[in-house]
């Protein structure tokens, strides 16, 4: 089974994550992406799911023209994990 962090583990992460929030009422990290246009975000949104097809782990998110927001949670622990981190490290290398 997949553990949740702890609230160190969470701190810690979250330190190494400057530009990704937590979400109020939720265990979950949160970041909001812009881009040039439309295409340049759903290009951005292939590369993201292509990473997120690999850890075998997919964010919540949403496109409004320009504008891209994901969020990262692990449904199996109902909360933030490992595979959060290392997805959320793997988007800020885009």
């Amino acid at each position: 089974m997949i553990a949740r962090l702890t609230d160190a583990e969470r701190d810690a992460a979250l330190a190494e994550l400057p530009q990704w929030q937590t979400v109020d009422g939720k265990d979950a990290i949160r970041r909001a992406f812009r881009f040039k246009d439309f295409v340049e975000a759903w290009g951005f949104m292939a590369r993201v799911a292509l990473l997120a097809e690999s850890q075998d782990h997919h964010p919540e998110w949403s496109n409004v023209y320009n504008r891209v927001e994901i969020t990262l949670t692990t449904h199996d622990c109902k909360g933030l994990s490992a595979r959060d981190v290392k997805l959320a490290k793997a988007i800020d290398q885009l």
